[in-house]
């Protein structure tokens, strides 16, 4: 199976994510690539495949990815067709991590495979104040942020599942037990 975990940016679903494979070592996390530079606390390969802008845009034409976004801050990110299909092959159940029109664009590809799950933030301000406290943008990134949120919590009527993020603690849980009885055949 695949879970895909979409949210507005600085929704949390990165912490999420990150709590839940601790709690489920057999789920495997969807390495996205980009073009945009490596935090200091990202490990290349693991948190994301740090490219080039040349060699995304070579991938491009090639068709390597499944769904590949350039956002507003010219930075691509994107998701590799045969990295995501070798996992596939080894039966492997993977969780992703991505922009709504990335698991939208995913569930497109992938069908019945895919299952999307959308993390719903408490409200705009929230995000403002996560996005500030993550201390990785600039007030105008942040700004450029905050445009799409309105757009993509419209899209959230497209997703199988909506988990509320408004305590770490019971968002990680509500996940893990939502993969726990779909990968048991439960709906």
């Amino acid at each position: 199976m695949l879970f895909i975990i979409a949210a507005p940016s600085g929704s949390g679903k990165t912490t999420v994510v990150r709590e839940v494979l601790k709690k489920l070592p057999g789920l495997v996390f969807s390495v996205s690539a980009t073009t945009r530079k490596k935090r200091d606390y990202e490990v290349d390969g693991k948190d994301y495949f740090f490219i080039s802008k040349e060699e995304f845009e070579k991938k491009i034409e090639n068709g390597d990815f499944v769904e590949y976004e350039k956002i507003f801050d010219g930075n691509y990110y994107g998701t590799l067709k045969n990295y995501i299909d070798e996992l596939i092959s080894k039966e492997k159940d993977v969780i992703f991590d991505v922009d709504v029109n990335g698991a939208l664009s995913l569930k497109n590809y992938y069908k019945d495979l895919a299952v999307l799950i959308f993390l719903k933030p408490p409200d705009k301000e929230e995000v403002k104040r996560r996005l500030l406290l993550r201390g990785t943008e600039n007030e105008e990134q942040i700004n450029n942020r905050l445009q799409r949120f309105d757009i993509e919590m419209a899209k959230m009527k497209f997703f199988n599942y909506i988990i509320i993020n408004d305590n770490l603690e019971k968002a990680v849980n509500e996940l893990v037990n939502l993969i726990l009885k779909i990968k048991k055949g439960e709906k």
